[in-house]
C-alpha cells in the first residue's frame, strides 16, 4: 500500500514557476513508476509526465515537453514536477500517481494522491 500526498500548488502569474511535490509513504516507493496527471475544470484528466523507478527514464505529454520536468528522490520517497513558463491553460488540479508500469503506460496506476490546485493568472 502506498499513500501519496501532493503539495506545492498555488496561484502564480503567467510566466511564473512552481514545483510540485508528491510525498509517498511506504518502503516500496522506489519500486514504482511515478506519474503526474492534471484535470482542468470541465475536462478529462490527462497525463502530464512519468518517471521510472530508477529515474533513468521519463515520459512527457507533448503539451508540456520542454516546460515541465519530472524527477524523484527515492531516499526522500518524493517525486517532483518542476513547472516553468506557466500559462493560464496549465490551470488544473494536479495529481500524482504510483504504479508498476513502464513510463509509457497511462492507465495502469494503482495509487493516487488527493491532488493540488494550480492556478495560473493572465
Amino acid at each position: 500500500q502506498v499513500q501519496l500526498v501532493e503539495s506545492g500548488g498555488g496561484l502564480v502569474q503567467a510566466g511564473g514557476s512552481l514545483r510540485l511535490s508528491c510525498a509517498a509513504s511506504g518502503r516500496t516507493f522506489s519500486r514504482y513508476t511515478m506519474g503526474w496527471f492534471r484535470q482542468a475544470p470541465g475536462k478529462e484528466r490527462e497525463f502530464v509526465a512519468a518517471i521510472s523507478w530508477s529515474g533513468g527514464s521519463t515520459s512527457y505529454a507533448d503539451s508540456v515537453k520542454g516546460q515541465f520536468t519530472i524527477s524523484r528522490d527515492n531516499a526522500k520517497n518524493t517525486a517532483y514536477l518542476q513547472m516553468k513558463s506557466l500559462k493560464p491553460e496549465d490551470t488544473a488540479v494536479y495529481y500524482c500517481a504510483a504504479g508498476r508500469l513502464p513510463v509509457t503506460g497511462r492507465t495502469e496506476y494503482d495509487y493516487w494522491g488527493q491532488g493540488t490546485q494550480v492556478t495560473v493568472s493572465s
